[in-house]
């Protein structure tokens, strides 16, 4: 079998595949096994009907065309292989020549094949970029509000005979009406003035209320089958709270830590809050370094990768009810930032390659705890349905991107806005990873360059 590969665009190629009759061969003897199996001769047994009767009954062409259609996936393979082409969409198969159907031997098969690939680039200088964050240093003002957080998790609450404010605990009584009818209630409710976590409206109509207390304000109603209504709501309410904090001492050191004494508390809150500033800066100098990288490359982006993915977000989105989902400017949205990751992938990837970064099991699982935590699913159960979707490659690949990313962040100069050098070592190497830790080497599969078989298009 020959190939060769032409570049029509910078993401979109041309393959040219020519396979022989000596190498068709063998598959066109199996295709007269599989039909000899479907048809039925008077006189000859299923599956012993002769290749001549075959033809005579069906034709040799289609016994060709079969041959041709089981063969076709695999020479598709073999020849993105050989050139070494990655595939991102759909291919468009075009049949040019094949084996003639009356002179047995002569002639062979021949067919292009237009596909969108993930594009080449040359990948600009990342090392030693330099980028400003903003200056941050942990003050007593962090380290009182950790402790007072803390504090508040053992806190009680206590009634108290004032007017509600900002951050007390409330029980109301609530009904909700739409045009002078009321379609909802309910009683004993328990909430922190200010959390927002209630209707809109709601905190500055209960802020100022005393036990006993009403007040009326105008809404949109969130939930249930009048969502999205213009409601009017009445709150009652029944008891203000406020939540009394425990005395910030040794035993509550004991109680709420692994520490015996406050001054240790103290101490391990100060470290907390100097890390925390740490990882702040961190996000902030890696966003800062991924979007300069960007601006010093041009990635093409396949309008196929453009359209599938957009395509797929509004089919799951099609079932949001009461829900403008489908406008130009969301599509616009949406497209814009399809491109961002997939350019984004094309240059961490490259970065990889260019580093040698690899991915080691341990890593892998620990993203894959991560991420089944925030979809709130068991571990295992996660990593199986993934494994049974085929998902495994592209988490590796995102592992992988973002080894690199902090790679490029560990060769960037961070100062901040006082001028002062930033280190942020053991923001993009924790604490217990080793430096170069690598271990098996990851694939560049990605959710955007699945590589779509051949033997979908069928050859007519």
């Amino acid at each position: 079998m020959k190939s060769a590969v032409e570049t029509l665009t910078p993401t979109r190629v041309k393959l040219t595949v020519e396979v022989p009759y000596d190498e068709l061969k063998p598959r066109i003897a199996e295709a007269y096994k599989t039909i000899a199996k479907q048809i039925q001769v008077p006189g000859f047994r299923a599956g012993k009907v002769p290749s001549r009767m075959i033809d005579q009954r069906v034709g040799r062409g289609y016994v060709l065309e079969t041959a041709i259609n089981e063969g076709m996936n695999t020479y598709y393979q073999q020849a993105v292989t050989e050139n070494e082409i990655v595939p991102l969409s759909r291919p468009e198969v075009e049949i040019t020549e094949q084996p003639s159907a009356e002179v047995e031997g002569e002639g062979q098969l021949a067919f292009q094949v237009e596909i969108d690939i993930r594009p080449s680039i040359e990948l600009p200088e990342y090392k030693g970029l330099e980028v400003t964050v903003d200056a941050s240093e942990a003050d007593e003002a962090d380290v009182a509000k950790a402790l007072d957080d803390l504090r508040g998790r053992f806190g009680t609450l206590k009634s108290i005979e004032r007017p509600a404010a900002d951050a007390d605990f409330i029980t109301l009584d609530m009904t909700a009406s739409v045009d002078g009818e009321e379609v909802d209630s309910a009683t004993g409710l328990s909430y922190q003035v200010g959390s927002g976590t209630m209707l809109e409206g709601m905190d500055e109509a209960v802020t100022g209320l005393s036990a006993g207390e009403d007040a009326t304000f105008e809404t949109k109603l969130a939930g249930g089958e009048h969502a999205g209504a213009d409601a009017q709501v009445k709150v009652t309410v029944t008891a203000v709270k406020e939540r009394e904090l425990p005395e910030a001492n040794d035993d509550f050191a004991q109680l709420a830590s692994e520490f015996d004494t406050m001054d240790e508390l103290r101490e391990s809150l100060v470290k907390d809050a100097a890390e925390s500033k740490v990882v702040e800066q961190g996000v902030a100098a890696r966003d800062l370094v991924l979007d300069k990288l960007m601006e010093l490359v041009e990635v093409p982006v396949p309008e196929s990768v453009i359209t599938e993915q957009v395509e797929q977000h509004f089919e799951q989105g099609a079932h949001n009810e009461g829900e403008e989902h489908d406008t130009e400017e969301h599509r616009a949205e949406v497209s814009e930032n399809t491109a961002k990751a997939f350019k984004n992938e094309i240059v961490l990837d490259a970065v990889a390659e260019a580093e040698k970064i690899g991915v080691a099991q341990s890593e892998l699982i620990d993203y894959i705890v991560q991420t089944a935590g925030q979809y709130g699913m068991d571990p295992n159960q996660f990593a199986q349905m993934l494994d049974g979707a085929g998902q495994v490659p592209m988490l590796v690949g995102e592992v992988r991107r973002r080894k690199a990313l902090a790679k490029v962040l560990e060769l960037a100069v961070v100062t901040d806005t006082n001028g002062n050098v930033v280190d942020l070592s053991s923001f993009v190497r924790p604490e217990g990873e080793e430096e170069g830790e690598s271990a098996s080497s990851a694939s560049s599969a990605s959710s955007a360059s699945s590589a779509s078989s051949a033997s979908a298009a069928s050859a007519k």
